[in-house]
């Protein structure tokens, strides 16, 4: 698929990179000379330098051929103008990356229906509703939900003295009372899609599909405590950490932000009046400790810098914090912090990548079903995708036990109406169900291309 992107900053080269990847034919556009060259040369891309709001660079670009325009410049205005020429000229469809908070409430939609924008990307609030729905389940290290949340994907890593730790799997969903699968497993560098003969270890990152209530009661079965954190210390008065703030606190959470920058903390006590907002360099140890650290029931590091981030994390975690979270944008920091032990990180770069990812395939497909939604999983190595289904006489109607899956992968759940169904072999896929697969190889783009 054709494919422009205007802004090659962080956010812009991590969603080019996940595109080429996917086998898009991408073409990249920035105005400065020094970016395109970097990203040109790591990338199997084209570059034109230029404004992307311009009319003769969108043109050079082959605008009216394209199929998506995806604006992530550091500009709002110019994201939206860039689209808004790009519909006129004839793309597609097209995405604008849109931040800035007064955009983000009730005049989003007609904006986003007078420019003709296919949707619009917020990376600081999506980061936000990741990190709520963390600290919403803390024993959690990640969370991606399907259908409005009637079905839940939760990784997490396993102590040594879990009672999951083991046993094959085929005894554990006898031996408990919560309808759960356990779908996937990284075990360090390795992700498994694993069959009922796979014995779990500590120290294992797997992954559970669920209802909601049926992940709480596997979690007491197994007990393994699900207090949510109702006393959250937030470093850094960011956009991410204002949406995070205010989505806390309407949902009863008390929240204490600590930010450098006087001017923004005057802002944010403006913006979020029940909200604790302390004027001081968080890098400071004697602060948070005086700010009541060791009470908090969650720490997230906010700020933007990642070593700093990754630092005060690991101090938060040596103060018994019981729950501490990173946002960490570049992937060789995230991982050396989380084999050093620091359990939870948040990439904001990565979250766009994948929507973006999934907004593709799901232009890409004309079969008879839909990516509906797409998550990487295990550190990108393996994917959940969300399958919308329609009458296919190879899928439909036919016991789960007789289709012929390809290696590595996994039907974790089924979607019918109000009720979410974690299959066995006995059950079978009807027209109208959404179904999610776990796979750890290939690009699927539809439900059927899992079938040998």
């Amino acid at each position: 698929m054709q494919i422009i992107v205007v802004g090659c900053g962080k956010i812009g080269t991590t969603i080019i990179a996940s595109l080429v990847a996917e086998g898009h034919d991408v073409t990249a556009i920035d105005s400065r000379s020094e970016a395109l060259e970097e990203v040109t040369n790591i990338y199997d891309v084209i570059g034109i330098q230029g404004n992307g709001g311009d009319c003769e660079t969108l043109a050079s670009a082959g605008v009216d051929k394209t199929e998506l325009v995806v604006a992530v410049t550091g500009s709002d205005e110019l994201n939206m103008l860039s689209c808004y020429i790009a519909r006129q000229m004839g793309a597609a469809h097209t995405i604008a990356r849109i931040r800035s908070p007064e955009y983000n409430d009730s005049s989003l939609e007609p904006m986003k229906q007078h420019l003709r924008l296919s949707t619009s990307i917020n990376p600081e609030r999506l980061a936000a509703e990741e990190l709520y729905h963390i600290l919403r389940l803390p024993s959690a290290v990640k969370i991606e939900t399907f259908s409005h949340r009637k079905f839940e994907m939760i990784e997490l890593i396993l102590r040594p003295e879990s009672p999951l730790v083991g046993a094959p799997l085929s005894q554990l969903r006898s031996r408990y009372q919560a309808k759960f699968l356990i779908c996937v497993v990284q075990r360090g560098d390795e992700v498994f899609i694993p069959d009922g003969n796979f014995v779990l270890q500590g120290g294992d990152k797997i992954g559970i599909t669920a209802a909601y209530t049926e992940f709480h009661k596997l979690m007491r079965e197994v007990g393994i405590a699900q207090k949510q954190a109702r006393h959250v210390m937030i470093l850094g008065g960011s956009r991410t950490g204002y949406y995070l703030a205010k989505r806390l606190l309407n949902a009863g959470v008390s929240v204490k932000i600590i930010e450098q920058d006087r001017a923004l903390c005057e802002e944010l006590c403006d913006l979020l009046p029940k909200a604790t907002v302390i004027n001081g360099d968080g890098a400071q140890q004697e602060l948070l400790l005086e700010e009541g650290l060791e009470d908090m029931d969650a720490f997230v590091s906010l700020t933007g810098m990642d070593e700093e981030n990754i630092l005060l994390s690991f101090f938060a975690a040596s103060h018994n914090v019981p729950k501490v979270i990173s946002k960490v944008s570049r992937d060789e920091l995230g991982t050396l912090a989380q084999k050093l032990g620091l359990e939870c990180i948040v990439s904001p770069r990565k979250i766009i990548a994948n929507v973006l990812v999934r907004y593709a395939r799901a232009l890409e497909n004309s079969l008879g079903s839909n990516v509906e939604n797409l998550y990487k999983l295990m550190d990108d190595g393996a994917e959940a995708l969300e399958f919308n289904v329609k009458d296919n006489p190879r899928l439909v109607r036919i016991p789960l036990r007789t289709l012929q899956l390809k290696p590595q992968v996994l039907i974790a759940g089924i979607l019918r109406g109000r009720e979410a169904i974690i299959p066995s072999g006995e059950d079978m896929i009807l027209p109208g169900d959404r179904v999610v697969v776990i796979a750890a190889a290939g690009h699927f783009r539809d439900l059927a291309d899992i079938i040998k």
